[in-house]
């Protein structure tokens, strides 16, 4: 019986750690966001997921393998909220504002200090020489772009804009705003004086 019982416990000792795999992926980001892919470690990683590393490289693969993964996560949200805040039912500046509003809320959803864009900070320095990040960065913009265009259009249609205006052009430097802010949070730039600088940007960029 004593036997029984022994085997019982090593079974569930060599049982695979129940894990919520969206909660890994988003610990195991805030990882890289805080050190940048070179400075964080597979021990980082494991600190931050709580999981060993077999079980990363089962459920994730390798650190590369992760960080795409983080990357593609990370894209999937800042897009989702500003498809929302860019919602068609408000004037086209305060979806504007909304949306660079919701991007300040990333920025600064560190613990201790603001920590800017993911993308900006991390992928960005990987681009060079992976192929494979380049490419994500460059969808994720052409995708922000995109976003913001149809927003423009649909305001030129709406007569918001100015006569003559370029959606695509507008689009551009909306997209650019997004990453002076994303940069300059980054740097120690308060809050509020990047909130004030979207709201002269907005108002520029509407005419």
């Amino acid at each position: 019986m004593v036997q029984k019982k022994d085997g019982d416990e090593a079974k569930r000792r060599g049982r695979p750690r129940a894990y919520d795999p969206e909660e890994a992926l988003r610990r195991a980001m805030d990882a890289f966001w805080k050190s940048g892919y070179s400075g964080t470690s597979l021990d980082d990683l494991s600190a931050a997921t709580g999981m060993n590393r077999p079980s990363l490289y089962a459920a994730f693969g390798d650190k590369r393998s992760l960080y795409l993964k983080a990357l593609a996560y990370y894209w999937q949200v800042a897009l989702g909220t500003m498809r929302a805040d860019l919602a068609q039912d408000r004037p086209l500046a305060d979806s504007l504002m909304r949306a660079y509003e919701g991007a300040l809320s990333i920025y600064f959803s560190g613990d201790d200090r603001p920590r800017g864009c993911f993308v900006v900070g991390t992928a960005v320095t990987e681009a060079m020489e992976d192929a494979e990040i380049r490419e994500s960065l460059m969808t994720g913009f052409l995708e922000f772009d995109a976003d913001f265009e149809a927003r423009f259009r649909m305001a030129q249609d709406n007569r918001e804009l100015r006569e003559g205006a370029d959606p695509a052009t507008l689009a551009t430097l909306a997209t650019a705003v997004m990453h002076t802010i994303a940069i300059r949070a980054r740097s120690g730039t308060p809050r509020a004086d990047l909130a004030e600088f979207a709201r002269k940007a907005v108002r520029a960029i509407c005419g």
